[in-house]
């Protein structure tokens, strides 16, 4: 199974930034240490501080799956429950 990227774009709302951010930033190394991560970087906007976006690579759609289940997973959407505006998820595949 070929390896998959994953763009994912959240916009907080305007009142939730801080904590938003907070949240987001407490998934990175428990997700590093996952089985099947290959990278898994957070990104901030620079001209709109409400926009986030995940960029992250997995070896496989499982592992992101695995990932999906995982505990911190969970416990981050509980947490930015009612706080975000937008979220989108781009599941990608390598071309070149």
């Amino acid at each position: 199974m070929s390896q998959l990227t994953i763009i994912a774009k959240l916009v907080a709302k305007k009142e939730s930034i801080d904590v938003v951010k907070s949240e987001l930033l407490k998934m990175i190394a428990p997700t590093r240490k996952e089985s099947g991560c290959i990278n898994y970087c957070l990104h901030q906007d620079n001209d709109d501080p409400a926009v986030f976006a995940y960029y992250e690579n997995w070896e496989s759609s499982a592992s992101f799956e695995a990932h999906k289940s995982s505990d911190h997973y969970k416990a981050y959407v509980m947490a930015l429950e009612g706080l975000i505006e937008e979220k989108v998820v781009s599941k990608m595949t390598l071309v070149e």
